[in-house]
């Protein structure tokens, strides 16, 4: 779990170094740790990112120290040009499936985070793609969650960072994706429409699949808009959680019919479809991504665990 310490400089840290301000300050953290903290960014002064352990703070600035998993696992990698090349070496990796001058867009594992965090701007997939030979530009358009898979675009342009940003405003962007949730998705129910933390949210269902005798449904859902982990809320307030989804009800046992089908390695969500106009051509452009292998193993495998039951009548 991450945890986030703030704290005003005080009169008597006048002057002192950031390291040393954030060892007096931060319970249980030592300028050793405070160190790594700051090369892997997890410490913003006055909202501003810093990474310079030798900084003099003034006091009424404020600081901010995030601590969790990214301080944890730096701390036993170490600092430095090897820690951060042993730490891409442990990511999974990512493929890009389209490149030009104006865009890239990429497949994205689970288990990689899409852009820098408060925790730490090291070991995320625009990191990743700002530090490829000739990188050039890279601007972050949109994410997805860390244990969500699928597709993503980035800009290499100002210009074409501002036409695609517009368009995810405007929601003029085509997005599927993959879900299997727990029970039986009513045939009824082909729109969700609750809100995501009070801002308008759609969720369509594009098509559904009843397996292993009524305890999941493979899904397709499509966007119309996109909120933070809004395909994982909308499943979850119709009663039927994505598996794997420990955040919003979808985690635990297996259902006693498919307990001899394996647990979801991960959350059970691919994002598979992305399209929208060219930000330079003006070109529709659409691309598909194939439930990875991992998601494939465990629905065959979930497919065997029972035999196909009638779905109950609507």
């Amino acid at each position: 779990m991450s945890e986030q310490v703030r704290f005003v400089v005080p009169d008597a840290d006048d002057g002192l170094r950031l390291d040393q301000a954030l060892a007096r300050n931060v319970p249980g953290l030592s300028r050793r740790r405070a160190k790594v903290l700051l090369e892997i960014g997890g410490v913003f002064v006055d909202k501003a990112r810093v990474k310079v352990a030798g900084r003099l703070v003034r006091a009424g600035q404020t600081v901010e120290a995030n601590l969790g998993g990214a301080l944890e696992r730096a701390a036993a990698e170490g600092v430095g040009a090897a820690a951060r090349d042993r730490t891409d070496a442990a990511l999974p990796p990512f493929r890009v499936v389209f490149e030009d001058e104006h865009l890239i867009v990429v497949d994205k594992p689970a288990g990689l985070v899409t852009a820098p965090t408060p925790e730490s701007d090291r070991g995320n997939l625009l990191d990743m793609l700002l530090r490829r030979p000739d990188a050039g530009t890279v601007y972050l358009v949109h994410r997805i969650d860390l244990p969500t898979s699928g597709l993503v675009v980035f800009a290499r342009t100002s210009d074409a960072n501002r036409a695609l940003a517009d368009r995810f405003a405007a929601h003029d962007v085509e997005r599927a994706y993959v879900a299997v949730v727990r029970g039986v998705w009513p045939e009824t129910v082909t729109t969700v429409t609750q809100p995501v933390q009070g801002k308008r949210a759609v969720t369509h269902v594009l098509a559904r699949e009843v397996v292993a005798g009524g305890a999941a449904t493979i899904m397709r859902f499509g966007l119309e808009t996109g909120r933070t982990h809004q395909i994982r809320i909308h499943a979850t307030a119709t009663g039927h959680p994505v598996f794997g989804d420990h955040q919003h009800g979808g985690g635990g046992a297996m259902p006693e019919e498919v307990r001899r089908a394996p647990r979801p390695p991960r959350l059970a969500l691919h994002a598979a479809l992305l399209g929208f106009v060219h930000p330079a051509t003006g070109e529709t452009v659409r691309w598909e991504s194939p439930l990875p292998d991992d998601l494939t193993t465990w629905l065959d495998a979930l497919r065997l665990a029972a035999p196909a039951a009638e779905e109950p009548a609507s």
